[in-house]
């Protein structure tokens, strides 16, 4: 059964979504941490155009809303590594759809151009 939020958008799911995924890098994030855990420093080259500081942020805020988790080794040197919780690998269909969209996008853009 289809719900419609036309007259409250607090309570319409996609605005949910919206807040949680807000990040500039969030889905990326998500995406390179659905492949496999990494530390923060195999992150940080993956996306060399993000800054530690946004990284960092955009790590706690998926941890806060409960997608990514943070794994703190106590050793020397300390290790921190990320991975996915249950509910943010439930987001990786969602990604692969985007990922299909953008690619259908990306032919339709080439095909006007």
């Amino acid at each position: 059964m289809e719900v419609i939020y036309d007259d409250d958008i607090e309570r319409c799911p996609v605005a949910k979504v919206q807040k949680v995924i807000r990040g500039k890098w969030s889905m990326v994030i998500i995406y390179f941490l659905s492949r496999e855990t990494l530390q923060f420093s195999q992150l940080k080259r993956k996306m060399p155009q993000v800054t530690e500081a946004n990284l960092t942020k955009e790590l706690r805020m998926l941890e806060q809303y409960g997608l990514v988790h943070r794994e703190i080794y106590r050793e020397v040197p300390p290790r921190v590594e990320y991975s996915l919780t249950e509910i943010g690998q439930k987001f990786i269909p969602v990604l692969e759809a985007l990922e299909h969209w953008a690619l259908e996008y990306e032919h339709q853009e080439q095909l006007s151009q």
